[in-house]
């Protein structure tokens, strides 16, 4: 939110400069974005007004202008705008004088014609971005008069970013109350007295959703000026606020808008036929909006209608057929309280954001509308006239928010800020925040005013008193813990152990949402059943993710598409899985690579990364924690049917699966390089098996070599099986080192060529003992897979 500094101390002035007003404001949570000057630097322009204008003798698109600027003599001055004319008033930048940009005026010919100054626009003056021709004042603008002072450009124009929960401070009286509170000085309201009523017409008003709008007010305003003028204060009000100039009328609603925080709507009331009508829309309905776009509406939008069709969206915008205009004599305006359930996210829905929606999706003040509405026909009869009407208001009071009294107590706000504040302190701090306050035996009860809807709890009012008191006040104290440490486990490991030897392993860790694109999620595990999001932030992130690969395939395609071709990621996270009706969370650890297996480097000649180089990583994984696993083929509709495995504990219970995307899901999401996933229950990789200690034998060991002829359905981890299978506890260590298929290899075969180390704690083994015990291991594997020596 924009506010003008200058109109800010109209309401409140404390003796701050401004570098202290916008630290104050700072620290009081309402932070500025940024604080810039109402207009640009320049001197020496004044007041001037044309009196004649004459063709230039050579220059069809030039006049020579009479200007009085309050001097004893008029200057004569060249001007080229098309709406230079007599009697129009301007600003008149004199000889001498310094515009933006450093642009001196000097006395200067143009096309043999003496020229003593120059005719400003209000581009010309760094008012505004463009303009079309001379800046135009209004009649009563001092002729001599600096146009700085006039204008008031020697102010500053503050940009506050509000938190959702301060709609109080969406105007210039919330900022107002804001900064007395923080000085402990009065502020003065905006004045609002009741109109002179001069007819009884009114138009009928009916609302069907009583608690969407629990109030509403219209007033009709007969034989308004349609060609007034909005005065030079209102428009540079408005323009510092951010929102340009209209109308007289529609800058009247814009400006009570920014003064008191309440949206007004001003109709055609000759465009209305019959009455009022507030509504949920039909479906299919059109509205034609005052910004150009035509939208269609459904059900869950709430309008404002006449006998025959739909006038405004409400609360957000009005629409164009109704809208007032040059030739509108009779307005209808509108003041109401809308609730912020019925308002909030439409907007959205339909592409808008306006200053309306953007105060009602908050909340408005609901004892606020009859002050606006009388204020804004205060204004409306002193810019453009007009006879007033009666207010016609519709109320459903048990629909109206009501705030019920808090109560807060003394001990706990020593509690929660460590320090105690004096009573009287207290009872100040609330009372300037607008609140009801009474004594009560434990501290105090509170009642919130209308426009704090933040205030339900005693935690709420606790943060009133430690942000108004100043949170730099609230001395540093160190805190004092008497509490038994813990005994940390050995059976679990911790997940930071994990993500570094990721990291080792040339792993970035990544961070995606945890609502991911249904189609991503469909095509990735459609058998999963999905738990939707109810008002999702964007289409394409509308349901939970029930595998963390969603959200790291999207990841890996935004990188590819920048010229990332090395890839590897993992992400700790939750899934979400609907069990029953019912929505589960499940730790997960996930991971994905892609591309290379060596960075760039010119030692080694470099491969695309395989199944075996992400079935290593997983294994790595598990020497952590020393439990042993198996793999065995696995079937995953995202996954290569020929290479996926599940992940098993040796028990049997599956503890994750890894694999290479499958070609056609590849294909689908963009990949033109295979790309390899996996994904473990986080709480089973964490379980560790505590290291024992086992002596070393000081008695030699001894390796021999088998090679194995088995089938090809026959794993690696079948053969290390069967020679465990044999119970020999002399044998140390099995490792799997060659794998042969071709010439000399029978069909459906291969050849598995096995290392085994054997070796005795008590003795020496002897030849005859070791070959006893590799027949034995040889006959075994013969027996339970059918291998066979190769020759």
């Amino acid at each position: 939110m924009q506010i003008s500094e200058a109109w800010l101390r109209e309401y409140v002035n404390p003796p701050v400069s401004t570098e202290e007003l916008v630290a104050q404001l700072s620290m009081a949570g309402l932070e500025v974005d940024s604080v810039k000057p109402a207009g640009a630097v320049f001197s020496g322009v004044l007041i001037g007004e044309v009196l004649t204008t004459q063709q230039h003798p050579d220059a069809d698109k030039l006049k020579v202008c009479l200007v009085d600027v309050g001097q004893s003599e008029p200057l004569q001055i060249v001007c080229g705008a098309s709406n230079v004319r007599p009697g129009l008033k301007i600003p008149a930048a004199l000889v001498g004088a310094v515009l933006p940009g450093d642009f001196k005026i000097k006395l200067s010919k143009l096309r043999g014609v003496e020229s003593s100054g120059m005719l400003c626009s209000e581009k010309e003056l760094g008012i505004a971005a463009d303009a079309s021709g001379l800046m135009e004042l209004l009649p009563d603008a001092p002729v001599g008069a600096d146009i700085r002072e006039y204008l008031n450009l020697n102010d500053t124009i503050i940009e506050i970013d509000l938190t959702p929960n301060r709609a109080d401070c969406l105007s210039v009286e919330g900022i107002a109350r804001e900064v007395a509170l923080l000085n402990s000085i009065d502020w003065t309201a905006t004045q609002v007295k009741k109109a002179a009523i001069h007819h009884q017409d009114t138009l009928p008003i009916s609302v069907e959703e009583k608690s969407a709008c629990p109030r509403y007010l219209g007033r009709l305003i007969k034989g308004v000026n349609p060609k007034a003028e909005t005065p030079a204060w209102m428009k540079e009000h408005l323009r510092r606020s951010g929102i340009r100039s209209l109308s007289a009328v529609v800058d009247v609603t814009n400006y009570v808008l920014m003064e008191l925080g309440q949206p007004l709507h001003a109709f055609d009331a000759d465009k209305i036929v019959g009455g009022i009508t507030v509504r949920m829309a039909k479906n299919g309905e059109t509205l034609a909006l005052l910004n150009g776009q035509t939208i269609t509406l459904d059900s869950e939008a709430l309008v404002i209608a006449d006998n025959q069709q739909v006038l405004a969206f409400a609360g957000v915008m009005g629409g164009s057929d109704s809208a007032v205009t040059d030739n509108t004599q009779n307005i209808f305006l509108e003041c109401a309280f809308f609730s912020p359930r019925a308002i909030a996210g439409k907007a959205r829905r339909f592409g808008l954001h306006t200053d309306s929606s953007h105060r009602f999706e908050r909340g408005v003040d609901a004892t606020l509308q009859h002050r606006a509405i009388e204020r804004a026909t205060q204004l409306i009869i002193e810019i453009a006239g007009g006879s007033v009407g009666p207010i016609n208001e519709v109320k459903h009071e048990p629909s109206l928010p009501h705030r019920p009294a808090i109560i807060l107590r003394r001990q706990r706000i020593a509690k929660m800020l460590g320090i105690s504040l004096p009573d009287q302190q207290v009872f100040d701090i609330f009372v300037r925040l607008g609140m009801c306050i009474e004594q009560h035996p434990e501290g105090w009860r509170i009642a919130p005013p209308g426009f704090r809807f933040d205030m339900a709890i005693e935690a709420d009012l606790i943060e009133e008193l430690a942000r108004v008191h100043g949170y730099n006040n609230i001395p540093n104290n160190s805190l004092l813990m008497r509490a038994e440490l813990g005994k940390a486990t050995e059976t679990v490991l911790d997940i930071d152990r994990v993500k570094d030897l990721l990291v080792d392993r040339g792993y970035q860790e990544a961070i995606t949402y945890s609502f991911v694109d249904e189609a991503i999620q469909q095509a990735i595990a459609p058998d999963d059943v999905l738990i939707k999001i109810t008002n999702p932030i964007s289409s394409d992130l509308s349901v939970m993710r029930s595998t963390l690969w969603s959200g790291l395939l999207k990841a890996a395609s935004h990188n590819l598409n920048r010229q990332h071709n090395r890839i590897r990621f993992f992400e700790t996270g939750l899934r979400f899985l609907d069990a029953d009706g019912q929505a589960q969370q499940q730790k997960m650890l996930s991971g994905l690579i892609l591309g290379g297996f060596y960075p760039e480097q010119w030692g080694e000649k470099n491969r695309k990364v395989d199944f075996f180089d992400l079935k290593a990583d997983v294994q790595a994984l598990f020497s952590l924690t020393g439990c042993r696993v198996q793999y065995v083929p696995a079937k995953h509709r995202a996954l290569h049917p020929g290479q996926s495995a599940l992940v098993l504990s040796q028990a049997g219970e599956k503890i994750g699966i890894l694999g290479m995307l499958h070609p056609s899901l590849e294909k689908q999401l963009g990949f033109e390089t295979p790309v390899f996933l996996f994904e473990l229950d986080q709480d089973l990789l964490l379980n560790k098996t505590v290291s024992q200690f086992k002596p070393l034998s000081k008695y030699p060991s001894v390796s021999r070599d088998l090679a194995l002829i088995v089938r090809e359905d026959i794993s690696g981890d079948d053969i290390i099986a069967s020679i465990k299978s044999t119970n020999e506890t002399t044998v140390q260590e099995i490792v799997l080192f060659d794998l042969y298929r071709g010439k000399g290899i029978e069909k459906d075969c291969k050849s598995v060529a096995v290392s085994i180390t054997v070796q005795n704690f008590s003795q020496t083994l002897t030849d005859s003992e070791i070959d006893a015990i590799f027949n034995n291991i040889l006959q075994t594997l013969i027996d339970t897979i059918g291998a066979k020596l190769r020759d």
